[in-house]
């Protein structure tokens, strides 16, 4: 078992001395059976399919995957019999599935659902989002009734943790990712979802590890956190998220807070251009940012500075060592030695270009907005001029790649799925380094967890030296809950999380009323 347990059992202990309110509060529902529960969030997906990205952290409550994540990080089979099973030579993963399960509508799962779902995920026809992830998958056969064989370009450690993309019918396939319906062997089924407002499942009855106690979940959709907060404090939720300064103001009367550790980093990507993209504006940014003021002042030490994007819930994979001091003065001293001159009002410029940039965040987000507000006024010491865009989630997709962003992304089962995509070469910013992209090559082909840790400590020292974003921190994440149930166990959260994800409802099909 990994050392992250260590601050689980920590957290769990600290939850037990907190105690409890006593008996069941009413619930937003008013349900006195604790049958049914209302969950906020603060995003409302775009699609119900997982080739379009829902349930992309192995956590969906209508899908299941070939294995799923346990709380220490590791996999365990769900539609799989077994652990899947490496070839000698690394290059294939051989699966047995699981026998006598079935969909929400009746139809049986097999074989033939494997190989539609990730041979849909595979042809760029389908028009899968999720595609650029299994870039190293070159296709999957069933090999007997009971087994399907993965097949790979290259060795491939984390690709386990790949399986857990949830599996849809073979009969769903024939249509545009668009149109499928949602039907999973999920615990959970779609009766109702009125886009822009709510979602309501409904318990899967005929689910292989039986039919779950809360029968009823709904999800309402409140992008803005403080209106949330409100909201919660009100009485309309069971449960939400919320930022750590507004889930300490909503503490009490049958609610407590819970706060998971988390992989999810907070980071301003750079993308290639005459500022963003030059070395000396990439470093200098890195030295003149403030990260442990942003974890203390904004924060309320709610996370953890991190200058990599290898978060410290894998400290098996991190250099401690790895980090760029906060250093004004190197800051400005970079600037000086590359030609970039302050000007008459304090901004710096180089032939005749002005060291400026603009920097989205999404609106709603108060957090990131904090962030963003603080990264720009340490980049303001140094000379830099970063303009500050709140905008909807939409306007933000199709300016990515050409304006900075401050993103969330992490992990905490594998550094591969993150750090690749992120950094090397083909990445969305335009970033690319030789080293770089040599030590994430090598991370992700060796088999060896000793080699492979090297591999990304070497990557981390690469990084150092040339890196492609300004990452800030590890977040915690904030949750108000109604304490009328009982099966919380406490997790390190990957980025994805939420009502339909990861956070205190990973495992809510295993929930029970008080």
């Amino acid at each position: 078992m990994r050392s992250l347990l260590t601050p689980l059992v920590l957290t769990a202990l600290a939850l037990v001395a907190a105690g409890c309110t006593g008996g069941p509060t009413q619930s937003a529902e008013g349900t006195p059976d604790g049958s049914s529960i209302v969950l906020a969030d603060p995003e409302e997906p775009t699609s119900l399919n997982p080739l379009l990205g829902y349930g992309r952290g192995g956590v969906s409550k209508l899908y299941d995957g070939l294995v799923e994540h346990r709380a220490d990080g590791s996999v365990r089979p769900q539609l799989a019999a077994e652990p899947p099973a490496p070839a000698a030579d690394g290059l294939s993963w051989t699966v047995t599935l699981r026998e006598g399960v079935t969909f929400a509508d009746g139809t049986t799962f097999g074989p033939e659902d494997v190989l539609a779902t990730y041979r849909a995920l595979l042809d760029p026809a389908t028009g899968s989002t999720e595609r650029a992830g299994y870039a190293g998958l070159t296709g999957v056969e069933q090999l007997d009734v009971h087994t399907v064989r993965f097949t790979l370009a290259h060795t491939w450690a984390a690709f386990p943790h790949l399986l857990t993309l949830g599996i849809l019918p073979s009969e769903a396939l024939g249509v545009p990712p668009a149109d499928v319906r949602p039907v999973g062997t999920g615990p959970y089924k779609l009766v109702e979802w009125k886009k822009g407002d709510r979602m309501v499942l409904e318990a899967n009855a005929s689910h292989f590890a039986g039919e779950p106690r809360i029968r009823k979940l709904t999800v309402v959709f409140v992008p803005d956190d403080n209106t949330r907060a409100q909201r919660m404090r009100a009485g309309e939720f069971d449960g939400t998220e919320l930022p750590p300064r507004l889930a300490d103001e909503s503490a009490g009367d049958g609610l407590r807070v819970i706060t998971h550790r988390s992989a999810d980093l907070r980071s301003v990507t750079l993308p290639t251009g005459p500022v963003t993209g030059d070395s000396a504006i990439r470093m200098a940014l890195n030295h003149a940012v403030d990260r442990r003021g942003l974890v203390d002042g904004l924060l309320g030490g709610k996370g953890s500075p991190a200058s990599t994007p290898v978060p410290d819930a894998l400290p098996e994979f991190l250099d401690p060592d790895a980090e760029f001091p906060h250093d004004e003065a190197l800051a400005n001293l970079l600037l000086d030695q590359a030609g970039w001159a302050r000007g008459a009002d304090g901004v710096r410029v180089r032939d005749g270009v002005p060291a400026r940039f603009t920097l989205m965040y999404p609106l709603g987000d108060a957090v990131r907005a904090d962030l963003a507000t603080a990264f720009a006024a340490d980049a303001k010491a140094v000379g830099v001029d970063v303009q500050l865009a709140g905008l909807g989630r939409e306007a933000i997709v199709g300016r990515v790649g050409s304006d900075a962003l401050l993103h969330g992304g992490g992990s905490p089962f594998d550094p591969d799925p993150t750090t690749y995509p992120a950094l090397h070469t083909g990445n969305p910013w335009g970033y690319s380094d030789p080293q770089v992209d040599a030590a994430l090559d090598t991370g992700r082909r060796l088999l060896d967890p000793a080699q492979r840790a090297a591999a990304y400590k070497q990557f981390q020292r690469a990084y150092l030296a040339s890196p492609g974003m300004v990452v800030l921190a590890s977040v915690q994440h904030a949750y108000v809950v109604r304490e009328n149930w009982t099966g919380y166990q406490p997790v390190v959260d990957p980025h994805v999380h939420g009502a339909l994800s990861w956070g205190p409802w990973w495992n809510l099909e295993k929930w029970a009323p008080r």
